[in-house]
């Protein structure tokens, strides 16, 4: 009984100790920015692509890059894949398939597409009014991705 107090006890000061992003929804986005104007970086991804997981499993877990989205920034985390309906700044998106188990979401076309394609990973910048400000198609280690927080700041 006091190993299993213990192991507890453990888990719950290690998780307290590890700072977590905060993702939202498109959804939730419309609500949040009536409480408090932000600019949204959307991290536009899928499962497949390695570039896309090789940051989420470094850049979004490194400690300076989620204290600094999750005090000025509201994140989206946005499969680009995905199948639900979306509902965001007074429009639906619907899912467009394109072969048997492929397919895109119409919002991350909108805000994806960079001269005429679409290529992942992509970060996509949102000033307050949901207009998109900045785009990137480019792989970034988080001491890259420092420097373009940097310069989004006011």
């Amino acid at each position: 009984m006091k190993k299993l107090i213990l192991i507890i006890l453990f888990l719950a000061i290690t998780s307290t100790g590890f700072a977590q992003l905060r993702s939202y929804s498109f959804e939730q986005i419309d609500s949040l920015q009536q409480i408090q104007k932000r600019k949204v970086i959307v991290f536009i991804h899928t499962d497949w692509c390695k570039y896309c997981q090789a940051m989420k499993n470094s850049t979004f877990k490194n400690k300076t890059i989620i204290a600094q989205l999750n005090a000025e920034f509201y994140f989206v985390d946005f499969n680009a894949e995905e199948k639900k309906t979306i509902r965001f700044n007074n429009q639906t998106f619907n899912y467009n398939p394109n072969g048997n188990s492929s397919g895109v979401n119409e919002l991350a076309i909108q805000l994806g597409t960079v001269k005429n394609q679409i290529t992942y990973p992509i970060i996509c910048v949102l000033n307050p009014e949901n207009e998109i400000i900045f785009q990137d198609t480019n792989y970034h280690n988080a001491k890259d991705f420092e420097l373009i927080l940097a310069k989004l700041k006011d």
